[in-house]
């Protein structure tokens, strides 16, 4: 054994060290089977989503162990989804684009006098598979209120004329004429939406064109 460790070149203590490694039992078994489980159930998950995945099977591992185990029965992500192109509601002038009375003034002392909106896409898990859906807020600025939304599974008119109802209808009480801020969105633009907000005497409000920065509030929402 001197002889080959010579020739080797391996120092005599690492030699036994991984000796007694091998001999040891392994601590980890039980949560190597789960992971294995859940691979077969979600086969897009990383080491993150593995955590949440191993909490609701009652399991709390730190993220660098599981990172760790991962590495170690093969079960990494080879593979990543492709960066696909964020969601953007602008398709040219398509109706009426109207002025931007709010003009950054992203601040009320009315409840329910300024509510920006705008259309947010964002990807969820269903069986494994990437999905994308849609949501559609309505906000107050008094107080950062979400006062009403709707989620779909399309960018289509109906969720977002859906939302705007509850919001007109949950911000009737206010004494002042009310502001509904948007950015250029072509749902935005259509006659039928501009004239929801003329029926009820609601002024509309339109950030400038590639200007994310006019409505800065619900964005970072």
């Amino acid at each position: 054994m001197k002889q080959l460790l010579i020739i080797s070149g391996l120092p005599k203590a690492t030699y036994y060290y991984w000796v007694n490694c091998f001999g040891r039992p392994n601590k980890d078994e039980e949560i190597e089977k789960v992971l294995i489980k859940l691979r077969k159930l979600h086969p897009n998950a990383g080491y993150r989503p593995m955590v949440e995945l191993l909490k609701r099977e009652g399991y709390i591992v730190n993220h660098k162990k599981v990172q760790r185990l991962m590495r170690k029965l093969g079960l990494c992500i080879t593979s990543f989804w492709r960066k696909t192109r964020k969601y953007s509601s602008y398709r040219g002038k398509v109706g009426k684009v109207a002025k931007n009375l709010l003009n950054r003034r992203f601040n009320s002392k009315v409840v329910h006098q300024k509510l920006v909106t705008d259309t947010t896409e964002f990807k969820y898990y269903d069986n494994g598979q990437v999905k994308k859906a849609y949501l559609n807020p309505y906000m107050d600025l008094f107080n950062r209120e979400v006062v009403s939304f709707e989620i779909s599974k399309q960018p289509n008119f109906i969720a977002i004329s859906n939302a705007l109802s509850k919001a007109i209808e949950i911000t009737s009480d206010c004494p002042y004429r009310r502001t509904f801020h948007s950015d250029q969105g072509w749902a935005y633009q259509t006659p039928y939406y501009r004239q929801k907000l003329q029926e009820h005497n609601i002024y509309q409000s339109m950030s400038r064109k590639g200007n994310c920065h006019d409505n800065s509030v619900v964005e970072n929402f």
